[in-house]
């Protein structure tokens, strides 16, 4: 019995509230920025595929010995 007048308390309030609630799209467009996250993982993935063809091919990726900085080979 008093579950029933609990509920029935309950549904006369609800259209009184019905008119409190409001959902709006915003004015301007959610932006949501990962260009950062996104270019350093491509890069990390990049760099050890390089690493790996390189390691794999030595012959067609010759080592060339470091010049001296201001000089010209």
């Amino acid at each position: 019995m008093r579950h029933a007048r609990t509920t029935a308390g309950l549904a006369l309030l609800l259209p009184a509230l019905g008119g409190c609630i409001s959902v709006k799209t915003p004015e301007k467009p959610i932006e949501i920025n990962l260009n950062v996250a996104i270019r350093q993982e491509v890069v990390v993935r990049l760099q050890h595929d390089v690493d790996q063809l390189i390691k794999s091919n030595p012959e067609a990726f010759p080592q060339a010995a470091p010049t001296p900085l201001g000089k010209k080979p």
